[in-house]
């Protein structure tokens, strides 16, 4: 006798598995608009690459008569698979199971998501679509005692999400309801999306914060209309396809891990390409902006700059782009919004971004232009102070290559902070560029204000005085004493950058740097 009935019994369990909560659990899922946990994987995935693991994970209850059994699987689906045909982690929530709930879950199979990744040095995309924590408070009676949250003999779960974070590429999907540990899934990783009018993302969901004597709505408590602006997320789409979309274009520019290194790809636009338009494109009225992505997309290689986090800490411009096929962390100031000075959250927006860099041995490319942190009430109560000074140290303990281009602004701390002090640095100045302690306009009135006071015509000492001061701000002054390498044709941009990048990737090392990543 062979083992067929065995091999029989595993058909059937896994063809069980594969239907997931059933019809009509399915079918809900879907008039609400979003895809099963099985539709995701296989529409992020390359075709036919899913290998499932823990797949006969679940719950056996015997039939009444004892002729057979009814087997519910674990409502977390596990696996390998490839994306761009590299080897990668996937795990998400099977929502259409007691409504991807903790209590039907399995703490070693979500353990084990964990673990693969930092072990196998692999990237993990978490689809998120359930609370991932410890349940509700039906487990009181399950387990007719209580527990301390997180306990370290508990859940090493939250140790080896801090470690992957630290080593692999993390990406979190918030594909429907999430509140707690799911939420905390979800945020603790590198790059997070949620989809606009499906996804919700919360603390704790309205039910717990209407006893609190909240009313919210899911959409007002964590809709996209909240977390796009609040920095839980990076970014929030359209549809659960753009954010597959995007987590693949997002994992084209690291490494799997941190023991490699972030691959060129074949190169397909000119290094010495110059832009004409470079030449106008900062106008001579210093209050008037400009559109500095313009300026980013016109020294990049041809539609490789990926914007990360545009709606949060507007001030500054983050993403990922690559110079001559190289990948490279792409930093600037956004004159648009505050003339680019540092918020608070522009700050923490820097602060992770440049760790993230950091950690997955991406040179940084940094367009400045800042006047500076946030002044005034609003920038004294939201701490920009503690956040600004936390992204200053970021910067000057980043280890890697880096290239500074001075648009315009570099005044202040935040201007200090353009480049870091102890890493491998090019820097360079267009034209335009003006820096200094203060901007002329306002170090005026600070250090000339009994000088102006006590002038027969205020106004009139005030003008000199900012024309004398006008004169000696050209760059070509601070280029005569060499504290700026060079004062660069703005058209020469893109060919000086690309040259960066080649001097750059022979520096690179892989391996862990001292200040890891954290959410």
């Amino acid at each position: 006798m062979d083992w067929s009935p065995e091999v029989e019994a595993l058909r059937r369990r896994r063809a069980a598995a594969a239907r997931m909560g059933g019809e009509a659990a399915v079918e809900k899922h879907h008039n609400a608009g979003r895809l099963t946990v099985r539709e995701r994987i296989a529409l992020l995935l390359d075709a036919d690459s899913f290998e499932e693991l823990g797949g006969l994970t679940g719950s056996v209850i015997s039939e009444p008569d004892g002729e057979g059994e009814a087997f519910t699987a674990a409502n977390i689906v596990l696996g390998l698979g490839r994306v761009d045909g590299r080897r990668v982690v996937v795990v998400g929530d099977d929502f259409t199971i007691r409504g991807g709930s903790s209590e039907a879950s399995s703490q070693p199979k979500q353990r084990h998501a964990e673990q693969l990744p930092h072990e196998f040095r692999l990237p993990l995309i978490r689809l998120v679509d359930g609370s991932g924590g410890g349940g509700s408070v039906r487990e009181l009676e399950r387990l007719q005692r209580t527990y301390v949250p997180l306990g370290r003999y508990r859940l090493p779960t939250v140790y080896l999400m801090a470690k992957n974070l630290a080593e692999v590429p993390v990406v979190g999907l918030c594909l429907g309801s999430v509140a707690g540990l799911g939420a905390m899934r979800v945020a603790a990783s590198h790059y997070s999306m949620m989809i606009r009018d499906t996804s919700h993302l919360f603390v704790a969901g309205p039910p717990l914060v209407g006893a609190t004597g909240e009313k919210r709505t899911k959409e007002e408590l964590g809709g996209a209309s909240v977390h796009g602006t609040s920095g839980a997320v990076d970014d929030v789409v359209d549809s659960e396809a753009e954010a597959f979309s995007r987590t693949r274009r997002f994992l084209s520019y690291l490494p799997s891990s941190i023991w490699e290194l972030p691959e060129r790809v074949e190169p397909t636009d000119d290094p010495e390409r110059r832009e004409e338009s470079l030449l106008s494109i900062v106008p001579r009225e210093r209050r008037r902006p400009y559109l500095m992505r313009k300026i980013i997309e016109a020294v990049v290689d041809r539609g490789s700059f990926f914007e990360i986090s545009r709606a949060y800490g507007k001030s500054i411009v983050t993403g990922l782009a690559r110079l001559d096929g190289w990948p490279v962390a792409v930093m600037a100031g956004d004159p648009y919004t505050l003339a680019g000075a540092w918020t608070a959250q522009a700050a923490q927006k820097i602060t992770r971004f440049i760790d993230m860099a950091n950690t997955f041995h991406l040179p940084v490319v940094h367009l400045v232009d800042c006047p500076g942190f946030e002044i005034g009430l609003r920038g004294e109560t939201a701490n920009t102070l503690r956040h600004g000074a936390r992204a200053f140290f970021a910067i000057n303990q980043f280890t890697g290559p880096w290239c500074s281009v001075i648009v315009r602004n570099a005044f202040g701390l935040g201007g200090a902070a353009h480049q870091p002090i102890n890493a491998p640095t090019q820097r360079f100045a267009w034209p335009s560029g003006r820096w200094g302690s203060l901007p002329t306009e306002g170090g005026i009135e600070a250090a000339y204000r009994a000088e102006i006071e006590a002038a027969e015509d205020p106004e009139a000492a005030r003008a000199e005085i900012y024309r004398r001061l006008e004169s000696l701000q050209s760059p070509m002054r601070t280029a005569e004493a060499y504290d700026i390498e060079d004062v660069v044709d703005p058209r020469e941009t893109r060919p000086l950058l690309c040259r960066f990048a080649n001097m750059a990737a022979p520096l690179r090392k892989p391996g862990p740097v001292s200040l890891t990543m954290r959410p």
